[in-house]
């Protein structure tokens, strides 16, 4: 009778990009894969790469823990899922492994984007503090700091250290800078309009959503969020039906990029619980709440006033 294993623990890692493992660390992996026991793959293939009193089974997990951690940070956590699997699976899993350890040998370095999550870019301790101030995106993190001396002042926990490593990162990766600024032009008050009016960076446009289907796997024909959302509508041919429903989805989509700072295809169940709580009380009203009026007018907004639990609940069922 088999037992199932735990999944191999990610390691804490720093700002250091993880790096793809040397070929003889490969070819004992691959090894192991094919059916040799941890002892003997690393026996054969990494005879001096076992530290004194490590383990052949500690060596083999190492390997994959600096695989899974590779891979996360070339964003690709597909992959990086089909690394995790109990060690009594590995050989049911070798195909699917030596597929993943060729794509992961040609991606490129990745360049840090606007939506990613701050995960993928700073140390775990300010990741910690960050997510319990409500920033869990690059964007969150340029968007919604005050950009001014001491900001991470009213962080707490953050420190000055922790703080001027942030800043060291920002000044590497000045294009972040510029993307936050057109992040800030989309979320003035003023422009909160309908979503065929938004001009946004390719970060919040879906197009490179964290939750997004690979293409080939889509079974839609579209490149972004609002190309699938238009496409999600067409499958209702009631009229009224389409407009209900495209109010809803208007509404998430332009509190997803203005409030959030991130694309639809890139929310979170906790976004989702904040989505609840705001549609109960959209703010701030200036911004989201207005008279009826026409799509084209100035003074438009997504809401009329706040919703009651059953229009909330509505909303929500929708969606």
């Amino acid at each position: 009778m088999k037992t199932r294993q735990s999944p191999v623990p990610l390691p804490d890692h720093d700002l250091k990009a993880p790096v793809f493992p040397d070929a003889d660390r490969l070819a004992a992996l691959r090894g192991w894969y094919a059916g040799l026991s941890s002892r003997a793959a690393v026996a054969r293939y990494l005879p001096h790469g076992k530290a004194p009193g490590e383990s052949a089974r500690g060596v083999i997990g190492a390997i994959r823990r600096q695989l899974i951690a590779f891979a996360r940070h070339r964003q690709r956590p597909d992959l990086a899922d089909l690394l995790q699997h109990p060690v009594n699976e590995r050989l049911e899993r070798a195909s699917a492994v030596a597929q993943v350890l060729t794509i992961l040998s040609a991606l490129p370095a990745p360049q840090p984007q606007i939506a990613d999550d701050i995960e993928l870019w700073l140390r775990p301790r300010a990741v910690r503090v960050l997510r319990a101030h409500g920033i869990s995106t690059l964007s969150d993190l340029t968007v919604r700091v005050p950009r001014r001396r001491r900001w991470w002042s009213t962080i707490p926990g953050l420190g000055q250290t922790s703080a001027r490593q942030i800043e060291m990162f920002f000044e590497a990766h000045p294009q972040l800078t510029d993307r936050a600024r057109a992040l800030i032009v989309t979320a003035s008050p003023g422009l909160v309009v309908p979503w065929e009016r938004l001009r946004l960076p390719h970060e919040v446009d879906g197009s490179h959503g964290s939750f997004r289907a690979p293409r080939q796997a889509c079974t839609l024909d579209a490149s972004n969020d609002y190309q699938a959302v238009q496409a999600w509508l067409a499958l209702h041919e009631a009229p009224t039906t389409q407009r209900a429903y495209r109010k809803e989805a208007e509404r998430l989509i332009l509190w997803a990029i203005v409030e959030r700072g991130r694309a639809l295809s890139s929310l979170t169940t906790e976004d989702a619980i904040a989505y609840r709580a705001f549609l109960r009380r959209p703010t701030p009203r200036e911004r989201w709440v207005g008279p009826p009026r026409p799509c084209t007018a100035p003074d438009w907004r997504p809401f009329a006033g706040n919703l009651s639990a059953r229009s909330a609940a509505y909303a929500l069922s929708v969606l």
